[in-house]
C-alpha cells in the first residue's frame, strides 16, 4: 500500500523507492463458462450469447479433480468449495507460467489469497452446532399434549434431528481445520510445495486490490521471489447478498457507467496471478504478459455506516500517487479499467476524478470500460478480474470493447478524454516511444481506494536484468521498526496493565465457562470425542464491552449488530491511543500522523456473520425434521403447526435488515471500525494465518514500513474462542486439553481456548525518535515460512527457516537473546517439535546463561488469531520491566524436551532479568499456526541514544 508521497513518508522522512517493475508471468481465470486465461480474452472480446442477460449465475459447473492435490481421504470431506477451487486455480496459473521446480525458488514463494464473508463449510459447521438448540426446542414442543408425544418420543426425536444435521450437513474430526480462510492458501502450498509465507485476507471489495499491492511489497523488498495471489467469491450461502440488498447496493444487472445505476449484479469467480520481479522474470526466460509499475493504496476514513467513497478529491490523488510511483504521465494511458460499481454517485465520483487527472489529454484518447458488465461484481475478487482485463490488453495489444448496454441513461463523458468502443480495436502505442499502458480503478465500501498502474513489456532490445537478489536483505540489517504504542484485553483482564499483573500473580485465569458462552445441557460431553459436544467446559473468555470507548459516537442500534470481536478490537485501540496521551486529551490529540494501516488478525468468518447465515437456513432443518421417523405420528398439518411453534421459540437471529449489518460481520471490519471511529488515515485490512494471525499482521505491517508505503501501522489481533461452535469443532479433533492447558509440562494434553486482542502501534525507529515517541521496544527481525508438508502436524525445518530469516535481519545473534516466548501449544509432539527447532538455532557455546523459555497460553489460554500478540506483548513487558515471567501451571517439565542442547529452562517462578550496563535485553516470540504456518519475531529493548 503505497502512500501519496513516493519518495518521503508523510511526516518528512527520505525513503529509498522500491520501484521495479513487477511481472505478471501465469494467469488463471475461472468463472462462470470461462477456463483459463485465452477463455477470458476471448469472453471480454467476443459479443456475449445473449447481451441483454446479466453474469452467469455461478461456478457449479466447474469441475475439480481432488485427488491430483494429494489430498487425504479423511480430509477432504471438510474441505471447501472455495479451497478446491483456488487449488485448481493456483494449478492452472503455475501450468500457464510453466513454473514447476524450473523457475519458482519454492522456499521463497509467498502464498495470498483474498476472500470475503463466509464459506459453505463455516456456515455448514455452524448451522449443525445452531441445530443442537433448535432440537432441544423440537424436544420441548413434542412433548407437548396437543402434539401428543411422550418424554421418550420428544428425546427420540432430538437425537434423531442431531443425526439427520450431520447427515444432510456432513461433519468430520478435520471441520476447524478444513473450513478456515487461511487454509486455503496452506493448502496451495502443500500441494506445489511452497515454503514461503502463506495468509489469506480480506478487505470487502478491496481484498484483491491489497493482495496484489501485499505482494508488490514483498517482491521489491526482497522478501519472496515469486508470489502466488489467488482470489475469489462464490454466493456460499444467501447471508452475502441479504446483507449488501439490506445497504440498497444489488440490482439485477451491474450497468457500470449508467447515470441513473442503483447497484450491481452480484457475480462469481476465481483468479490468480504469479508475480515476479521483472528482473527474475527475464532472467527465467518466464512469458511475460504485463507489468505492473505504480499501486497506490488509500483510504477515506469516515465514522459511520460503511459506505464507497464519493470524494473526487481522494479519488484522483490515488491515481495521481500510483502515476508517480512509476513516473508515467496520464498522456501515456490508453486504458483505464474502471471500478464502476454501477451505483451512481460512486462511478459519478470516479469518473470526474479520472476526469481530473487526465484533464490535459485529448478527446476520446483514453478508452474507459470496466468488466463488470461481463461478470457483475466479484467483489473479493473484482480488482484482479480487472487487473487481468488490462493484462490481457497489453499482451495482445487490443482495446477491448463494451459490450451491448441495456436501455438507459449513461454518464455523460462529452467533457472527458474518455471513449468507450463498440468493438475491439488494435492498440495504437503512445507517441515518442513510450510503452502502452493501463490504469485499473477501484473501491471499497470500508472506504478504501486503490489505482494501479501496468505497463506492457517490450522484449525487443531490452537490457540484460541485473542480478538478482539471493536473500531477504542483502547487506546490513534493516532499520528497526519502533513499538510506540500498544493495548490488550485477555480473559478477565481489561488491559494490557492487567494482562501483565496476572502474569506477575503466577495464577492462571482458566475456569468453567458461563452457560451464556458453553449450554452444557447441549454442547458438554466429558471424556470423549464427538462431533457435535466439547468433552471441557473450560476456558479463558473476554467480556465484551456493552458500549463504545467514551469519545466515539455510535448509535446504539449500530453497536448492537456489531459482531463481538469488532467491539472489544475497537476498546483495545482505545486503549492503545490513550495511553499516548494526557487524560481527557481526545483521540484527535494522539491520532498518529501520515497515511497509514491497521493490519488486523483473525478469522476471516466472524461469529455474527455464522450465526446470522445459520438463522436464514432454517429451512435446512426444517426440511430435515420433516423427514424424522419419531413424528411419524403426525400428518403434514401438524409437522407444519410443530414447526411455526419451534421456530417462534428457537429465535433465530433476524436476517439482515439494515445499511449497518453487514459492517458488523465484515473480518476486514474489524480494521475498518478502527480506522473509521478513531478517524485514522489507514488502509483496513484483515488477516488470517491461523494461529500465527497477530504475527502474520505483524509481518504485513513491517512491509508496509519497510518499504516506505506508509508512516504507522497498528498491527495485531483478536478472537474469541469461547464459543459452543469452536470448542465443538477442537473437541472433534482431540485438540482441546481434557483438564486446562500446560506447555512444555509432563502431562500436556492440548490448548484450553481463550479470548483475547492486542494491538500494537509500529513506526519507522528514526520517525519514532523524531516525533519524541515513547519507544517501548524495538522490533528488529520477523521471519515466516511454510511447512508446505502437513496441515496439522508441526515441522522442524519450516520452523527453523522462520527463525533464521528474523536473525537474517536482526543484526545480532541467537546467543544474544535471553527469553524466547514461545507458541506453547500445550502438546507433547507441539512442544517437543519447537523446542527441537528452537534448539537447532538457539544452540550456542557462547550462551552467557540458559535461555529462559515461557508462554502466555498458561495463564489465558490458545486465543487462536491473537496468540502472537499475547506472546509479543508479554514479551514486550518482559523489555520493558526486566522481569522474567514464570510459566502457570508447570509442575514437570517434560523430559523429551531437548533443552540442554540451547542450554535452556522453562521458567517456574518471576525473577529478575539481569543484563549488562548499555547491553539491551533482547527476546524471541513464535507463532505458529495449522497449515504448517511459522512466524518468529526478534524484539530488542530500547535504549536511549541512536541506533
Amino acid at each position: 500500500m503505497h502512500s501519496e508521497s513516493d519518495a518521503r513518508g508523510a511526516t518528512g522522512t527520505a525513503r529509498t523507492p522500491q520501484n521495479e517493475p513487477v511481472a505478471i508471468v501465469g494467469i488463471a481465470a475461472l468463472y462462470p463458462g470461462i477456463r483459463g486465461a485465452d477463455a477470458y480474452w476471448r469472453a471480454l472480446t467476443e459479443p456475449p450469447p445473449d447481451p441483454g442477460s446479466g453474469p452467469a449465475p455461478s461456478l457449479a459447473g466447474i469441475e475439480v479433480d481432488v485427488a491430483r492435490f494429494g489430498i487425504p481421504p479423511a480430509q477432504a470431506g471438510a474441505l471447501t468449495r472455495m479451497q478446491l477451487l483456488m487449488l485448481e486455480a493456483a494449478r492452472e496459473c503455475l501450468e500457464d507460467a510453466k513454473g514447476g521446480d524450473r523457475t519458482l525458488r519454492t522456499e521463497r514463494t509467498d502464498v495470498v489469497a483474498g476472500v470475503c464473508s463466509g464459506l459453505d463449510r463455516q456456515y455448514a459447521n455452524a448451522l449443525r452446532v445452531e441445530g443442537g438448540r433448535y432440537a432441544r426446542e423440537l424436544e420441548r414442543a413434542v412433548s407437548a399434549p396437543e402434539f401428543g408425544g411422550s418424554a421418550r418420543t420428544a428425546a427420540q426425536a432430538a437425537d434423531e434431528l442431531r443425526s439427520a444435521l450431520v447427515r444432510r450437513l456432513g461433519a468430520s474430526p478435520h471441520d476447524r481445520v478444513g473450513e478456515m480462510a487461511s487454509t486455503i492458501p496452506a493448502r496451495i502450498a502443500s500441494a506445489f510445495k511452497l515454503r514461503g509465507r502463506t495468509l489469506a485476507l480480506e478487505s470487502a471489495d478491496a481484498t484483491s486490490f491489497l493482495a496484489i499491492a501485499h505482494a508488490l511489497d514483498s517482491l521489491r523488498g526482497g522478501l519472496s521471489e515469486a508470489v502466488l495471489v489467488v482470489t475469489g467469491q462464490r454466493e456460499e450461502g444467501p447471508y452475502l447478498r441479504a446483507a449488501l440488498a439490506a445497504k440498497g447496493l444489488v440490482a439485477p444487472r451491474t450497468r457500470p457507467f449508467a447515470a441513473d445505476g442503483d447497484g450491481f449484479a452480484l457475480g462469481e469467480g476465481v483468479g490468480a496471478l504469479l508475480l515476479k520481479r521483472l528482473s527474475s522474470a527475464v532472467g527465467d526466460g518466464d512469458r511475460i504478459y504485463a507489468t505492473v509499475r505504480g499501486c497506490a493504496v488509500h483510504h477515506e476514513g469516515r465514522p459511520g455506516v460503511f459506505r464507497y467513497s464519493t470524494s473526487v478529491e481522494r479519488r484522483a490523488e490515488t491515481a495521481r500517487a500510483a502515476l508517480r510511483e512509476c513516473g508515467a504521465s496520464p498522456d501515456t494511458i490508453g486504458y483505464v479499467e474502471c471500478g464502476a460499481s454501477g451505483v451512481a454517485r460512486e462511478t459519478a465520483a470516479e469518473l470526474a476524478a479520472l476526469t481530473s487527472v487526465f484533464a490535459d489529454a485529448e478527446p476520446g484518447s483514453v478508452v474507459v470500460g470496466s468488466v463488470r458488465d461481463r461478470l457483475g461484481h466479484t467483489f473479493a475478487n473484482a480488482g484482479l478480474a480487472g487487473v487481468t482485463k488490462a493484462a490481457l490488453a497489453l499482451h495482445h495489444q487490443r482495446l477491448p470493447a463494451r459490450p451491448p448496454q441495456p436501455p438507459g441513461a449513461a454518464q455523460d463523458l462529452s467533457a472527458a478524454p474518455f471513449r468507450t468502443p463498440a468493438e475491439p480495436q488494435k492498440w495504437a502505442p503512445p507517441p515518442g516511444g513510450e510503452p502502452r499502458r493501463a490504469c485499473v480503478s477501484g473501491a471499497s465500501l470500508t472506504g478504501t481506494l486503490c489505482h494501479l498502474v501496468l505497463e506492457e513489456h517490450e522484449t525487443a532490445g531490452a537490457a540484460p536484468a541485473p542480478a538478482r537478489p539471493r536473500t531477504a536483505r542483502a547487506s546490513a540489517a534493516p532499520e528497526p521498526v519502533a513499538i510506540v504504542g500498544f493495548g490488550g484485553r485477555f480473559g478477565d483482564a481489561p488491559d494490557a496493565d492487567a494482562f501483565w499483573a496476572a502474569m506477575l500473580a503466577g495464577q492462571d485465569r482458566i475456569g468453567p465457562l458461563p452457560e451464556s458462552l458453553l449450554d452444557r445441557e447441549l454442547y458438554h460431553r466429558p471424556g470423549k470425542l464427538s462431533l457435535t459436544h466439547s468433552y471441557t467446559d473450560l476456558g479463558s473468555p473476554v467480556e465484551v464491552p456493552a458500549a463504545p470507548p467514551g469519545g466515539l459516537r455510535i448509535p446504539p442500534h449500530r453497536y448492537a449488530v456489531m459482531d463481538a470481536a469488532q467491539r472489544v478490537a475497537l476498546g483495545v485501540a482505545g486503549e492503545l491511543l490513550a495511553r499516548r496521551g494526557r487524560a481527557g486529551s481526545g483521540y484527535a490529540a494522539v491520532r498518529p500522523a501520515g497515511r497509514g494501516l491497521v493490519a488486523m488478525g483473525t478469522n476471516l468468518s466472524l461469529s455474527r456473520e455464522r450465526r446470522t447465515a445459520a438463522g436464514l437456513a432454517l429451512g435446512e432443518v426444517e426440511a430435515a425434521v420433516a423427514g424424522l421417523a419419531a413424528l411419524g405420528h403426525l400428518d403434514a398439518t401438524g409437522v407444519a403447526t410443530l414447526l411455526d411453534l419451534v421456530r417462534e421459540r428457537y429465535a433465530a437471529d433476524p436476517p439482515p435488515g439494515g445499511p449497518e449489518d453487514l459492517d458488523g460481520s465484515l473480518a476486514g471490519g474489524v480494521a475498518a471500525v478502527i480506522a473509521n471511529e478513531y478517524g485514522l488515515d489507514a488502509v483496513p485490512l484483515g488477516i488470517e494465518a491461523a494461529c500465527a494471525s497477530s504475527l502474520a499482521a505483524l509481518d504485513v505491517a513491517v512491509g508496509r514500513l519497510r518499504s516506505g508505503s506508509v508512516d504507522y501501522a497498528l498491527a495485531g489481533g483478536v478472537e474469541l474462542p469461547c464459543n459452543a461452535r469452536d470448542m465443538v469443532l477442537c473437541s472433534a479433533l482431540g485438540l482441546l486439553s481434557h483438564e486446562r492447558i500446560t506447555p512444555f509440562d509432563t502431562a500436556a494434553d492440548g490448548f484450553t481456548p481463550g479470548d483475547g486482542c492486542a494491538l500494537f502501534l509500529l513506526k519507522r525507529y528514526a520517525d519514532a525518535r523524531r516525533d519524541g515517541d515513547a519507544i517501548h521496544g524495538l522490533l528488529r527481525g520477523i521471519g515466516a515460512s511454510n511447512d508446505a508438508k502437513s496441515l496439522i502436524a508441526p515441522d522442524v525445518d519450516g520452523q527453523v527457516r522462520a527463525m533464521r530469516q528474523a536473525f537474517g535481519q536482526a543484526g545480532f545473534d541467537p546467543a544474544d537473546v535471553g527469553y524466547l516466548e514461545a507458541h506453547g501449544t500445550g502438546t507433547r509432539v507441539g512442544d517437543r517439535v519447537e523446542i527441537a527447532a528452537a534448539a537447532r538455532v538457539y544452540a550456542s557455546p557462547h550462551r552467557r546463561r540458559p535461555l529462559e523459555i515461557g508462554s502466555a497460553k498458561s495463564f489465558f489460554g490458545h486465543t487462536f488469531a491473537a496468540a502472537g500478540g499475547a506472546g509479543l506483548l508479554r514479551a514486550l513487558y518482559a523489555l520493558r520491566t526486566g522481569v522474567l515471567p514464570a510459566n502457570a501451571g508447570l509442575t514437570a517439565v517434560s523430559p523429551e524436551l531437548d533443552l540442554e542442547r540451547i542450554p535452556a529452562r522453562v521458567s517456574t517462578a518471576t525473577t529478575p532479568w539481569e543484563s549488562a550496563p548499555g547491553r539491551p535485553r533482547r527476546a524471541g516470540v513464535s507463532s505458529f499456526g495449522t497449515g504448517g504456518i511459522n512466524y518468529h519475531v526478534l524484539i530488542e529493548e530500547h535504549l536511549d541514544g541512536p541506533r
